[in-house]
Parts: structure tokens; C-alpha cells; sequence
């Protein structure tokens, strides 16, 4: 450790031309500053010698600079550990903390024998085995374990399962063994070598890679079907099925990017804005988007190199390539790429719209807040508009959906929105003109071009939002419909995919994610419930109409334009009933009157 008594003009000369770290004190002999440098003498002079160019912070900081330390290293990477940590247990004032608001949970696969998996939000319990995470999206985290329970019987208790306890019967067999979760290690009946297998599947999958896990129910399929067992086959096939099921939900990039991890970093005078992507085995494993508040107006390059380190030790990124929109000359222990085309650049691309939606969701915050809106109906609105990047307050919201049972009398429902609440005297129902056969994808492009097509003839007005019930294919063909009627891009439209509440945009291959406690994310759920329940009920009066007009044409001398005629004027089979005879005559005649009389009759 070298000190200066600090005089820059006499002292900078004398310092190394070799990489390490620096601490600025101030009068009080307190640390303001911790810096890294690749080469100390360099750096540290570009401070004084270039203090009439700097910005107004870091003259801020040169002039309260009474004294420095250093320490020299072997390499840049070393000085960037040592850097981090430094900062991490002194917290100087003018530098930026890595630091997250948010204490995001972990699972923790522990390494007693027989592991469990544990949801954590303490890191220090990394002591008690393998972490993954942190996991942003808690939803996907959940939706990971309860995977886990479908595939797996791993157990749940707290007990100590050392070989001298189970061996000693110190623990009895509960609930969990009774229903099939678990195959009673407790007892002895779950042999150690089979339960690290299932173990080791679950480390994979947590990895991101899919592949061994699908090998292994595989192999245990074919080896149960050779054995006759096929009861167990089929079992180890709906596993194996199940799995394909998960990875086919999985946001695939490209087999060929492996293991990577990609940072875009945009920034304004006062703070920058990163989102970070981990792929794993060519798939988005973890996403996080964060604001990182200057001290110094730190150029860019700086902040990405700090984030870099910071966000690869938490997530303990192995990865061998970093995908950035900047270039960085720093060691970092992987290569660095700047992609221009291909796959590469379109993660660059996501990773910029992500920080985007960040930049303006933080917008839009501060604009409430200053706007002092205390309306909840209007609250919900712009928060509606924030969450969705909306130019305009969406108070006129449409939301469409389909219903049929094994395509048998579909119908399509569209429902009403204004200022946050339903309008159903503006409700409308559809019945497919042009599609045959249970085609959501095709009903729904239908009645959405239907819909806006009598809107624009009409010259009504149109929506400040369509919320299309279902994930990218029915997003899609709506999409379609628009282009059609030229107003894509004049009208928002999103789809919402009811497996995890994801919110999909047009040409977006990943969905978002809204806190699901959010008020505006159960506003869109609102108005998809309130569709699926008006197009259910239309189906089913449209059930009860068929099976009234078949029942009608089974009397004798009554045809399908009779029972539809009856249908028309009486609309159910009670209303016959209560008819008068006389009534009865004056729509069918006498003849007609009776027979269905008769009919009516015997069936009571």
C-alpha cells in the first residue's frame, strides 16, 4: 500500500504506470471516492489535468480531494474485484451503488442429503447449498417449482435425514407420501442414489438446459415399456410430455448463442438505465431492468463495466460472451461483442426496448405523483397508459374474445370499456361468417375487420386500445384485420395470454410482465373476463336455440322453417308453454298448434 501526502503537481509523477485502485479522502481523512484504473498515473492525472473540461460534479468531488491512496495489482480484472468490493464495505459518497431497491427470491437446492428446494430472498443462505436466481418474475420462479412438483418426488419436510435417523425410524411417513409427492426417504424407501438423479435433472433445468432432464424421462420410458410396465411408461411419456410442453413456452433465441449475457444501456444527465438478459442454451433464462443513479456524470462505458461485474456475480454468470450496444475496453473475463445484424443485434434491440419502456414507465410515475390525481377510476387509467407506453389515456378500451365447445356454434364477443368501466349497452356479439370449423385464429381476424370496418363506414369513433384474448397467434391474426383496414399503428393492440397473465405487442417476441398486483393489469383482466363471460353466455343461448329448433323438427309434420318460425315468436320453450291455444293458432295454424301442443304435453 502506498500513501501520498497529497500535493497532485509533485506527487503524480511518482505514481506507477501499472494497474490497481485508488481512494480519494477528503479533509476529514473520509473516503469520497474509489476508483480502478488500468493504469494508475493516467488516470489519476486525467483528473487534475483535465479539471477545466470536466462536468460539474467531478470538479465537485477534485476539489474536496485532500489526500490518496493506492494499491497495485496484477491485472485490470483484479483492480475491477477489488474496486467492487471496496465500494460494496465503504459506500463513498461520490460513488454509484449497484444496488437494487428490490430483496428478489432465490432457490436454493441445499446440500443436505436428500436436498430440498427452498425459496430464499437471503443470499447468505447460499451457505445451505446451490442458489439460482435472483428470480424478477416471482410468477415464473413459482411456475418453475410447481413444475418441479409434476415431475419430481422430491421431499418437503424439514427432517434431518442423516443414515443413523432413518435407520433408527426417527421419523414417520406424512401426508405428502400418501398422495404421491413424495416416496418416503424418511423411512428408507427411496433409495439415495435414484433421488440425486431426479436431483441432478433439477440443477439442469435450473441451469436452463432442458436437454438432459427430456433424455432422462426418455430412457425411463423405453426401459419401462420393454419391461411390459406400460402403465409407468405412459406416466414417464405425460412427464416427458410435460417438459416439451415448458420448453415450448420458453422464449427460444437461437441454439447457436449458448451461453451469453447481453446489456443495453442507454442514460440521461442524471442516471443510466440497463437491462440485463442471461441466455442459457440458446434460451432467455433471466431478465432484469434497473436505474443506476450518477455521482460524476460517468460516461457510459464506465457504469456498463461496473454493472457488468456487479450483475455477473449475482446472477454467477459463467457465460464466455457479454453482447453489448457499447464497446468496453476492460477485462471482464469474457469476450465482448458489439453486434451489428443477425440474432446477436435483435437481443441488443430487446434489451433497448426493455430499458425504454423502463425509461418512460419512470416518466410516467413522476408525472402522476406531480399531478396529484386522486380519482381511482382515472388513476387506474394512467397507470393503464404507463404500464403499456400508450400515447394517449386508453378511456375508450374494446376487448374481444372467442367461444366454442369442440367448434360447435362458435361466437365471438366483443366488450366495452369507457373511462375504466364496462358500457354494455354497447357489448356486441358475432357469429362467424366466413369460417368453417373451430379456427380461433381465423374467427378472430373475422370479427375484428368486421368490427372496424362498420366503425370506419359508420364513422364512429375508434378505441384508445383493443385487448385481444389470447397469446401471438390470435394477436396475430387481428393484426392481420387492421393491416386490412389500414389502422395498424393507429390503434394500440395487445394480447393477453391467460398462463401467466403475459401481455404480448405486435412483432414483440417477448411478452411483459405487469406486477400482478398492478390495478391496471386487473383492468385488462376485467375486460377479458367480462368478454369470455357475454360470449359464453351467447353461446349457450345459441345451444339452447339449436337444440329447441332439433327438437321441433322431430315432430311429425313440423320442418326446420316451422321450428325456426315458433323459435322466432315464442324465443323459448316456456314462453310456448304459457302460450293460449289461440295464440299458438295464429302463428302455425291449427293443425300445427296442436301437434306441438301434444308434444309439449308428453314431455312434461
Amino acid at each position: 500500500m502506498a500513501s501520498i501526502k497529497f500535493d497532485y503537481k509533485t506527487q503524480i509523477p511518482l505514481l506507477p504506470n501499472e494497474p490497481g485502485i485508488y481512494k480519494y479522502f477528503d479533509e476529514k481523512g473520509t473516503i469520497i471516492y474509489v476508483g480502478k484504473a488500468k493504469n494508475l498515473k493516467n488516470r489519476i492525472s486525467s483528473y487534475f489535468y483535465n479539471f477545466d473540461r470536466a462536468d460539474r460534479k467531478t470538479k465537485r468531488l477534485v476539489v474536496s480531494i485532500r489526500n490518496l491512496e493506492y494499491t497495485v495489482v496484477h491485472s485490470e480484472y483484479d483492480a475491477l474485484l477489488l474496486e467492487n468490493n471496496m465500494i460494496k464495505e465503504l459506500q463513498p459518497k461520490f460513488n454509484i451503488m449497484l444496488k437494487d431497491d428490490k430483496n428478489y427470491p432465490y432457490i436454493c437446492v441445499t446440500n443436505e442429503r436428500f436436498p430440498r428446494l427452498i425459496k430464499t430472498r437471503r443470499i447468505e443462505d447460499k451457505k445451505k447449498g446451490k442458489m439460482y436466481g435472483p428470480y424478477v418474475n416471482v410468477k415464473a420462479m413459482h411456475a418453475l417449482l410447481d413444475m418441479f412438483t409434476q415431475l419430481y418426488t422430491i421431499r418437503t419436510c424439514k427432517y434431518v435425514l442423516s443414515e443413523e435417523n432413518v435407520e433408527a425410524r426417527k421419523y414417520k411417513l406424512c401426508l405428502e407420501y400418501h398422495i404421491g409427492n413424495c416416496l418416503g426417504p424418511c423411512e428408507g424407501l427411496q433409495d439415495e442414489a435414484d433421488y440425486m438423479q431426479e436431483i441432478d435433472q433439477v440443477h439442469h433445468i435450473l441451469k436452463g438446459n432442458i436437454a438432459p432432464a427430456k433424455e432422462y424421462f426418455k430412457e425411463k420410458m423405453m426401459e419401462a415399456a420393454a419391461n411390459t410396465a406400460f402403465e409407468k411408461a405412459h406416466e414417464f411419456k405425460q412427464k416427458l410430455e410435460f417438459l416439451q410442453n415448458y420448453q415450448s413456452k420458453a422464449t427460444v433465441v437461437n441454439p447457436s448463442i449458448n451461453d451469453a449475457d447481453v446489456f443495453g444501456i442507454q442514460s440521461d444527465q442524471d442516471a443510466a438505465y440497463v437491462c440485463y438478459l442471461k441466455i442459457s442454451n440458446g434460451t432467455i433464462t433471466q431478465t432484469q431492468t434497473f436505474e443506476v443513479k450518477k455521482k460524476l456524470e460517468e460516461p457510459d462505458d464506465e457504469i456498463l463495466e461496473k454493472v457488468i461485474f456487479e450483475i455477473r456475480t449475482q446472477y454467477d454468470s459463467k457465460a464466455k460472451e457479454i453482447i453489448a450496444n457499447i464497446d468496453l475496453d476492460t477485462d471482464l473475463k469474457a469476450n465482448i461483442t458489439v453486434p451489428k445484424i443477425g440474432d446477436k443485434k435483435k437481443l441488443i434491440e430487446m434489451a433497448l426496448r426493455n430499458v425504454m419502456y423502463f425509461r418512460h414507465e419512470k416518466a410516467e410515475r413522476e408525472a402522476i405523483a406531480k399531478s396529484g390525481a386522486t380519482n381511482k377510476r382515472d388513476r387506474v387509467l394512467i397507470k393503464l397508459k404507463q404500464d403499456l407506453q400508450l400515447k394517449e389515456i386508453p378511456r375508450h378500451i374494446e376487448c374481444f374474445d372467442n367461444s366454442n365447445i369442440q367448434g360447435t356454434n362458435p361466437v365471438s364477443a366483443m366488450v366495452l370499456f369507457r373511462n375504466g368501466q364496462p358500457s354494455k349497452k354497447e357489448y356486441r356479439h358475432y357469429i362467424p361468417r366466413t369460417v368453417v370449423g373451430p379456427d380461433d385464429f381465423g374467427t378472430m381476424r373475422e370479427v375484428v375487420y368486421r368490427r372496424y370496418k362498420r366503425l370506419l363506414e359508420e364513422k364512429e369513433d375508434l378505441p384508445d386500445l383493443i385487448v385481444i384474448d389470447g397469446g401471438k397467434g390470435q394477436l396475430s391474426a387481428s393484426v392481420e384485420a387492421l393491416k386490412e383496414l389500414n389502422l395498424y399503428g393507429k390503434i394500440p393492440i395487445i394480447g393477453i395470454a391467460k398462463r401467466l397473465e403475459e401481455i404480448y405487442f405486435p412483432e414483440d417476441t417477448l411478452p411483459i410482465y405487469i406486477d400482478k398486483k398492478s390495478e391496471s393489469l386487473k383492468l385488462i383482466q376485467r375486460a377479458r373476463d367480462e368478454a369470455h363471460r357475454f360470449g359464453i353466455t351467447h353461446h349457450r343461448n345459441r345451444r339452447s336455440k339449436g337444440f329447441l329448433i332439433s327438437s321441433l323438427e322431430g315432430i311429425p309434420g313440423i320442418g326446420k322453417p316451422t321450428a325456426t318460425k315458433v323459435l322466432k315468436h315464442f324465443k323459448t320453450i316456456q314462453n310456448i308453454r304459457n302460450a293460449s291455444q289461440e295464440e299458438l293458432i295464429e302463428v302455425l295454424g291449427k293443425d300445427k298448434a296442436r301437434r306441438i301442443r301434444e308434444f309439449l304435453s308428453e314431455s312434461e
